[in-house]
């Protein structure tokens, strides 16, 4: 019997040793040498060096003079620890209520009767930090208004942060809504908070 408990117990030692230990390390020590920003998060600082949050994981901009990111169905918007889809099917009713309602809103504030699909509904996690580049145009005619600044002014800084597919075929093109938002920040004065 212990001739069959010794190999089974030193297996399990060089295995622990090798996947639990030696690897994950071996795999941290390349994602920390190769691609260090995403290995530590994306996360995005101000000049002071503080963590304003990440390229990763999208978040709430309520005020006119930001781009507003797709709507969230995680936790009370934007939750990481809450992150999921609504699980509302395409007939919910609730579903379709919610989306045309913000649909006229839209419609309504940008003067157009065409409003994009990310505009309206959410993603799969509830998380995604982009926003397709026609729902970014949408946008800027509200934000150069809550800004005081031209229209053309605004399209430019939009323009400059549409990224395009993944290895030019995967994907879509998108707008990073919080890289987008400071870069406004830099480029122009900070709109007044609502009150």
């Amino acid at each position: 019997m212990l001739s069959h408990i010794r190999p089974a117990v030193v297996m399990i030692a060089l295995f622990t040793g090798v996947l639990g230990v030696a690897y994950p390390l071996a795999v941290t020590g390349v994602a920390q040498a190769a691609f260090p920003d995403q290995a530590n998060g994306s996360l995005v600082r101000d000049k002071a060096g503080q963590v304003v949050g990440s390229a990763l994981v999208g978040q709430t901009f309520s005020q006119p003079g930001y781009l507003h990111p797709r709507p969230s169905a995680a936790g009370d918007g934007y939750d990481a620890a809450a992150s999921s889809g609504s699980n509302l099917g395409p007939l919910n009713p609730d579903l379709i209520a919610r989306v045309k309602a913000d649909a006229e809103k839209l419609r309504v504030e940008a003067g157009k009767a065409v409003v994009p699909a990310d505009a309206v509904t959410t993603s799969a996690s509830g998380l995604d930090p982009h926003i397709s580049p026609a729902y970014a145009r949408l946008q800027i005619a509200r934000i150069a208004r809550a800004r005081g600044i031209g229209e053309a002014q605004v399209r430019e800084v939009v323009e400059q942060h549409v990224e395009g597919r993944t290895f030019g075929v995967l994907g879509q093109p998108r707008v990073n809504v919080l890289l987008t938002n400071r870069a406004l920040d830099a480029r122009f004065a900070r709109p007044a908070a609502e009150g």
